[in-house]
């Protein structure tokens, strides 16, 4: 792994590990910033939980080597989940991203597309292991040095676990874990590794949750709502039961799913209809997104908020879900208010070229009284102190006012996990452990008790729970960087229909994406990986 860890990371393990000089203290002790010697990155417990901060802050900023939009988890959101996923459109710019709609990037070992998850993950990998190296060492009480190894064990099993998604086959298709896994970097050393099986990848995450469960109870230490950046216990439990998951360990998932909840409540369909630019409660782990670390234009919320830069002053939107997924759920779902949606219409006819364009789904171009109405939803769900959703005049059928930023082009938090998925995990593995009421409560403990919708109630059995469950995930969490995955977890197809065929994609992406296509939904090992790591192939 020369390429992947000495050329592209060196520079952000120096900007990382450099954590302790140009900032007050008070400062650095809230936010991931950077500065300084990295010799001194680990003389304390206090640097090295500003270096703790710093691998936070790498999961943010642009990766200036791969070019613009690639930065970090907004990378990975964009290009990995919501672009290749069924209900995630965004429609202005897909007959140019189709190739990454359409999942036709996974064989192209060169491209950049197939090796930035790759290099970005390993660079959170080694900077967790230089940390787990030096940790150990650092002046300090004993419990903050246990807390900050376990938060980076967190970190470490978070970036295997997602590079398990795009370079490992699904577990079903891996003859028991036996097919290839990945190179498991647990050491500061960077010699040539081969890569393990994807069992042996699965017992290491597990191992770096229960070794970081561990640290995170015996230290007693705890962090703060407003630092969601900072992995803690929830973090771990939550990782492990995402790992779990994805390994069809269903009795493990619905354990560690459990335990990540505590003292996380779920928010309510009120704090729900609030949007999303802020941590609460819920959160277990997100992105730090004050306005006083600006990632300007790479930022998520710049292409992927109501009022960020590109529905602010483009024809872009910033994104719409699946009209077929959202038609499903009932009009009172608080989830749903946040969706420009034909019910909350006095009169349309989305059939109407002059309505709804039936190519990209803007609505009223041709004609004045719906645009109106468009108009008039946007602004009766207008969120108070932030500035105007849609301020271009473009709105979307089907469009979002879930995400939103507070400050221009694209300031904002974006949470990268939350209580919901934990009840949404305990739901799944229920339901694969046939445990048929117990999975039905987990969705009316979601969707009825926090009052998303308060009439709530699922009957459902077999394969009509699971489409019940699969609706809910996919509304719950849209855009919020799982979707993908969870169709390959699942082994179903993508199927996108044009508005001619009932849906809202572009005629550019409105395709069956079978679940073998594409090496079964594999990136290949990246090329520079191959060239610079002979013992690395792929199969």
């Amino acid at each position: 792994m020369k390429y992947s860890i000495n050329k592209f990371t060196a520079g952000t393990l120096l900007a990382v590990a450099a954590m302790t000089a140009s900032c007050s203290s008070d400062y650095l002790n809230v936010s991931p910033a950077e500065s300084a010697e990295p010799s001194a990155a680990y003389a304390n417990t206090s640097n090295a939980r500003n270096t703790l901060n710093g691998i936070a802050k790498s999961m943010t900023v642009q990766q200036y080597y791969y070019g613009q939009g690639f930065a970090g988890e907004n990378a990975i959101m964009r290009i990995y989940e919501n672009l290749p996923s069924q209900n995630y459109n965004y429609n202005r710019y897909a007959s140019g991203w189709a190739p990454i709609h359409n999942q036709d990037f996974h064989y192209r070992s060169t491209a950049k597309y197939d090796s930035y998850a790759w290099a970005y993950y390993y660079q959170i990998i080694n900077n967790a292991n230089a940390l787990l190296a030096n940790i150990d060492n650092a002046a300090g009480n004993d419990a903050d040095r246990k807390f900050i190894k376990a938060s980076a064990l967190t970190f470490r099993a978070y970036a295997y676990e997602k590079l398990v998604h795009y370079y490992c086959y699904r577990w079903q298709d891996s003859n028991n874990g036996a097919s290839q896994g990945l190179p498991l970097r647990i050491d500061t050393s960077k010699g040539e590794l081969k890569a393990s099986t994807l069992a042996e990848t699965f017992a290491q995450i597990y191992k770096d949750c229960q070794d970081a469960i561990t640290l995170f109870t015996e230290s007693g230490v705890t962090r703060s709502t407003a630092e969601s950046w900072i992995p803690d216990l929830n973090t771990a439990h939550a990782v492990y039961a995402r790992a779990a998951l994805t390994r069809q360990d269903y009795a493990t998932a619905l354990a560690q799913a459990k335990l990540a909840e505590n003292n996380r409540p779920l928010m309510t369909g009120e704090a729900y209809a609030a949007g999303f630019y802020k941590p609460n409660d819920e959160w277990i782990l997100g992105s730090y997104g004050d306005a006083s670390e600006q990632n300007w234009y790479w930022a998520y919320g710049v292409q992927g908020a109501c009022n960020g830069y590109y529905a602010s002053g483009q024809s872009t939107g910033a994104g719409t879900i699946g009209h077929e997924l959202i038609t499903r759920i009932p009009n009172n779902d608080a989830r749903k208010q946040l969706f420009i949606t034909a019910d909350k219409f006095r009169s349309i006819n989305i059939t109407d070229n002059a309505q709804v364009d039936q190519t990209f789904g803007i609505l009223g171009m041709g004609n004045e009284s719906v645009l109106t109405q468009a108009d008039s939803i946007v602004k009766k769900h207008q969120l108070s102190g932030l500035s105007a959703a849609y301020a271009s005049g473009y709105i979307y059928l089907d469009g979002q006012m879930k995400f939103w930023v507070t400050a221009q082009p694209g300031v904002s938090y974006v949470p990268f996990i939350r209580s919901s998925e934990m009840v949404l995990i305990e739901a799944e593995a229920n339901y694969f452990l046939g445990n048929t009421a117990d999975a039905q409560a987990a969705l009316v403990k979601l969707n009825a008790t926090t009052g998303r919708n308060a009439s709530y109630t699922c009957t459902k059995t077999g394969t009509d729970l699971f489409n019940e469950i699969k609706d809910y995930r996919e509304v719950e969490l849209w855009g919020e960087g799982s979707a993908w995955s969870d169709y390959k977890r699942w082994n179903i197809p993508v199927v996108r229909h044009s508005f001619a065929e009932g849906g809202n994609a572009h005629p550019a992406v409105a395709k069956t994406i079978a679940v073998d296509f594409g090496n079964k939904w594999t990136w290949v090992v990246p090329q520079n990986e191959i060239d610079y790591n002979d013992l690395v192939r792929n199969e």
